[in-house]
């Protein structure tokens, strides 16, 4: 059987990765992986243990037990922390305030880089996040570098958070996403940045459909 590849997705934050990519896996009948779902789980965890986010052995004592695990059901993916579904929780505010500081510390990026690569090294995985191209699978067949104008994204985000009650105001987002683009990309451990040979794709002005199909067209083509 022929093995089939691995399509990294990376990217800032409110660029479209995660449904994008959840589609993505649909179509191709691959495996999606969120792997900021798997971040935000250990997050969580940490702030439901009192932790300082920036004392990194603190931090360490929490990870080394913690139990992420995503499973695909019929209405998507669900994110389960230590065995709780945790999907819907892992998406508050407190969390997203939080994950940046807690990603950066190497503990942290090294359980969760050996977790992603034990489940997709097999191949037929659509992963995404902040350095699957770069430090996940450097070496994935197809590598794909999503952005979009930070207002487009603070407006994505906007509407993500209104559809589920939270109030907000885009001000608010375009500050809060600036900073975890700053947070993300200056971090010394695995920064945020497109690798040299993916490509890029910017979704300003593209639907959600043509983000999905302008992805699939690339791996189907380059397939066959």
């Amino acid at each position: 059987m022929v093995r089939k590849p691995i399509v990294a997705i990376d990217g800032p934050v409110g660029a479209g990765k995660s449904t994008t990519a959840q589609q993505v896996a649909r179509e191709l009948g691959f495996l999606f992986v969120d792997t900021g779902a798997m971040y935000r789980a250990v997050t969580l965890d940490v702030i439901m243990h009192g932790v300082d986010t920036n004392d990194e052995e603190e931090v360490r004592k929490v990870v080394e037990h913690s139990m992420v695990e995503l499973q695909a059901t019929e209405s998507g993916q669900r994110t389960f922390l230590n065995e709780v579904d945790v999907t819907d929780r892992i998406r508050n505010r407190d969390v997203t305030a939080a994950v940046s500081a807690v990603s950066a510390h190497r503990a942290v990026r090294e359980r969760m880089t050996e977790l992603q690569r034990r489940t997709g090294r097999a191949g037929g995985v659509v992963m995404e996040g902040r350095d699957i191209g770069t430090v996940v699978f450097p070496d994935a067949e197809f590598k794909i570098y999503l952005d979009a104008s930070i207002e487009t994204r603070a407006e994505r985000r906007y509407e993500e958070l209104v559809s589920k009650g939270i109030r907000t105001s885009p001000r608010e987002l375009i500050e809060e996403i600036r900073e975890r683009d700053r947070a993300n990309t200056e971090r010394a451990l695995a920064p945020l940045r497109k690798a040299p040979d993916a490509v890029l794709i910017d979704t300003t002005d593209m639907t959600f459909e043509e983000q999905v199909a302008t992805i699939v067209s690339l791996v189907r083509g380059e397939k066959g």
